[in-house]
C-alpha cells in the first residue's frame, strides 16, 4: 500500500500553559519551518479557554494539517472538533504522561515530533467516546479523576512526571475501592480504565488496546483493597506477567459502565464526566500524523 504522504503546509496552535508549551513554542515554529513545513497560522494560546475557540477558528479555515501542542487533556479537549474536517491531526507531546504521544509511536522530545510531521504518513484512527464527548486515548474512574481534580498546576509544570506521581501518593490514601457493573456483570473494582490506546498515566497498561480495531476496551482493576491498585500499577510498569492477573477486561464498539457510588470520570487527564455513562468507539473518523508503518 503506497504511504499517504503529509501535507507540507499547517496551522499550528500550542497551549502555552502546559508544562512545555511556554518554552517550546519559538522553538517549534523554527524546527518545523527548517523541515519545510510552512506555517499558514500559529497561535500561543496562554488561557486555556481560549484554546478550543482559537481551534475552532484555525479549522474554519479548512487547512490541510493543524499541529496541536499540548499534554493529553489539551488534545483530547480540542480533537472533537476535528471529526466535522477533513484536516489531519497532527501533535506535539508538550505535556506530563504524553500517553496518546505514546501510543502512536510519536517520539516525545520536539525535534522526534517534528520529524514525523515532515515524514510520516497519515493514518485513520478511531476515537472513544464517553456518552457524546470524544477522546482520543483513554479515560479513568477511580485514582486518576481524584488527582486530576486537585492536583496544583504548578506541581506538573516544574516537576512534571516526578511531581505527579508524588501527588498521587498522597492522594492513594483518601482513595476508596467501588462497585463497578459492565453491561450485565458486577464486580469489586478500585481503577477502570475505558481505553482506545495502550498507555495511561505514561505507562503501558491496556496491552489489547488499538487505534483501529473498532472497538472500545473497559479494564477493571479487580479486588477490594486499594493496595490491589497499587500492586496493579507496579507490576504493568515492571511488565510483568502478574499484571493480567490483576484486571477483568471487556470489549465492544458499546459498553454501559455503572458505578456506585457515581463517580467522576477523568477524559485523558480532564475531568469532564460521571458515571453511569455509555461507552463507544468512533471508527476511523480522523486521520492522525504517524510515524511511517
Amino acid at each position: 500500500m503506497p504511504v499517504k504522504q503529509l501535507p507540507d503546509r499547517a496551522a499550528l496552535v500550542v497551549n502555552a500553559r502546559s508544562r512545555k508549551g511556554r518554552d517550546l513554542f519559538a522553538q517549534a515554529c523554527g524546527l518545523l519551518k527548517a523541515r519545510g513545513i510552512e506555517l499558514s497560522e500559529a497561535h500561543a494560546v496562554r488561557d486555556p479557554k481560549q484554546l478550543r475557540p482559537t481551534i475552532r477558528r484555525v479549522l474554519a479555515g479548512d487547512p490541510p494539517m493543524v499541529i496541536v501542542g499540548g499534554g493529553d487533556g489539551t488534545l483530547s479537549s480540542t480533537v472533537d472538533d476535528f471529526v466535522a474536517h477533513d484536516t489531519v491531526f497532527a501533535l506535539l507531546p508538550l505535556g506530563t504522561a504524553n500517553s496518546f504521544a505514546r501510543t502512536l509511536g510519536i517520539p516525545l522530545e520536539l525535534e522526534g515530533a517534528i520529524e514525523v510531521i515532515a515524514t510520516g504518513e497519515r493514518r485513520r484512527i478511531d476515537l472513544g467516546m464517553i456518552d457524546g464527548d470524544y477522546f482520543a486515548n483513554a479515560a479513568a474512574i477511580g485514582m486518576s479523576p481524584l488527582i486530576a481534580e486537585t492536583i496544583p498546576h504548578g506541581l506538573k509544570r516544574y516537576l512534571g512526571r516526578v511531581g505527579y506521581l508524588g501527588w498521587a501518593a498522597i492522594q492513594f490514601l483518601r482513595f476508596r475501592p467501588f462497585r463497578l457493573t459492565v453491561g450485565n456483570e458486577t464486580l469489586d473494582a478500585v481503577e477502570v480504565r475505558i481505553a482506545n490506546g495502550r498507555f495511561h498515566g505514561g505507562t503501558e497498561l491496556v496491552d489489547d488496546a488499538r487505534l483501529d480495531s473498532g472497538e472500545i476496551v473497559v479494564q477493571a482493576v479487580v479486588g477490594e483493597s486499594r493496595h490491589r491498585l497499587a500492586w496493579s500499577w507496579l507490576a504493568s510498569i515492571l511488565r510483568l506477567r502478574a499484571r493480567k492477573r490483576t484486571v477483568r477486561e471487556f470489549h465492544g464498539a458499546e459498553l454501559r459502565i455503572v458505578t456506585e457510588p457515581p463517580l467522576p470520570i477523568s477524559i485523558d487527564g480532564e475531568v469532564l464526566a460521571h458515571t453511569p455513562c455509555t461507552a463507544r468507539v468512533a471508527q476511523g473518523i480522523i486521520e492522525v500524523a504517524a510515524p511511517r508503518s
